[in-house]
């Protein structure tokens, strides 16, 4: 494999090389070892501007990064150089972003958001660039040997969110996108569900671009019983279906809320009123600790000083919080590389397949991606973790619901087995 790579690394970097570069090897770059060494490069991307999701701060929070590593000494001395590309939720444009970062040179694509998964995993591992911490949309994210997530995605949010449900429902509507995406999330959270004995959810695919949804809101409420939950998983338009199930009728729906973390965040909590919001008491399924949580103190701090004015960035946004886990991680993995080791997109992905028991500091279990670390999940080869937090909203404030990590590995092996 490393052979494979070296070679197709040559391939790849020789015809871009300025005229006068110096090659060694497999093509080091000038001002890599033997001169003044030249910044390490990654790339950032997600959608902007988009009639879909929107994850602008997910780009805002790596340049903040950016500022923040280059102010505090650097990497082994070299400066980040973090480069940002708009993916527009479309898989040319992705396609674009990744050769962007090929022909930049880059050693990795970081904290990125993309549901052209198959798209962008091609791409990169036709380049040899690994992609470290993905958002988790897409099961690419969890089957591409160039990935390195650090979450459990898309899938171990429904799984764990069919659990907590299950505590607290007789029956359970899920709003999703009619989306090859949205296809997956019945499977994942149906599982949560009948692992405890509870039925399958009605599932209720929806426009993940629309403006109004009373008619899937009324289909989703039914008989209007406290018993009965209605689940919304539908990213930015979540906020557009609640308030579409708000305006049912004369009186506020009986039903409980509930979503997963990125569909609901404490900014729509803020927007829909706070302690009076008709998301009062409504749960919601995480990858991480709630935003209150003292252990992301350090990201808050980064953000006050280096993107104070840059309202593009809600430090409760969990792709802002994925950027930052991913960032830090990936300069934990260089910072831990021999100094004389010249940072190239080959040697950072050894020093990933190298990486175990590596502390967040409690923003996910350690991670790493060695054999002994991936959970052997069925079509989820890289998944190395699958625990969640669960949270529910108390006077207007999303907080931790018991304690700690919950591991959903079980539910997502009998989901992935069954689909």
């Amino acid at each position: 494999m490393t052979e494979r790579r070296v070679c197709r690394a040559r391939q790849a970097v020789v015809p871009l090389l300025a005229a006068g570069a110096l090659l060694s090897g497999c093509g080091v770059l000038p001002g890599s070892a033997g001169g003044s060494p030249g910044p390490v490069v990654v790339m950032t991307w997600a959608p902007e501007d988009t009639g879909a999701t929107n994850m602008p701060g997910m780009i805002a929070m790596a340049q903040a990064f950016e500022h923040y590593v280059n102010d505090t000494g650097g990497l082994n001395g070299r400066k980040l150089k973090v480069l940002t590309c708009n993916e527009h939720n479309d898989s040319v444009a992705v396609s674009q972003c990744a050769q962007q970062a090929a022909d930049a040179h880059a050693v990795a694509v970081v904290g990125s958001y993309s549901e052209e998964g198959g798209t962008f995993s091609t791409a990169l591992e036709s380049n040899d660039i690994a992609y470290l911490g993905g958002y988790g949309i897409t099961q690419d994210e969890f089957q591409s040997p160039l990935s390195y997530p650090v979450n459990g995605g898309l899938p171990a949010l429904l799984a764990g969110s069919g659990g907590q449900l299950s505590r607290l429902c007789k029956k359970v509507a899920l709003v999703r996108p009619d989306t090859i995406t949205g296809d997956q999330f019945p499977i994942f959270l149906d599982q949560g569900l009948t692992a405890a004995g509870r039925p399958v959810a009605r599932d209720l695919p929806a426009q993940d671009d629309a403006s109004d949804y009373t008619d899937v809101a009324q289909r989703a409420v039914g008989d209007n019983k406290a018993s009965t939950c209605v689940s919304a998983v539908l990213g930015d338009h979540t906020s557009t279906f609640f308030d579409s199930l708000r305006r049912l009728g004369d009186t506020p729906p009986k039903v409980r809320l509930s979503s997963v973390i990125g569909s609901v965040q404490q900014s729509l909590v803020d927007a829909t009123g706070g302690p009076h919001s008709p998301l009062e008491n409504a749960v919601v399924t995480g990858w991480y600790p709630p935003a209150s949580d003292p252990k992301w103190d350090e990201m808050k701090a980064v953000v006050e000083k280096y993107a104070f004015s840059d309202d593009r960035i809600d430090v409760a946004d969990p792709g802002v919080q994925t950027t930052w886990i991913a960032y830090t991680v990936f300069s934990k993995v260089i910072r831990g590389m021999e100094k004389d080791t010249d940072v190239t997109a080959d040697t950072v992905q050894r020093a990933l397949d190298r990486t175990t028991k590596l502390s967040t500091g409690g923003l996910t279990p350690d991670l790493g991606w060695t054999d002994t670390d991936l959970l052997n999940i069925p079509d989820h080869a890289r998944l190395v973790d699958s625990k969640v937090t669960y949270q529910v909203v108390r006077q207007g404030k999303l907080v931790q619901q018991g304690s700690g990590f919950v591991d959903v590995a079980a539910t997502l092996r009998k989901a992935s087995s069954f689909h």
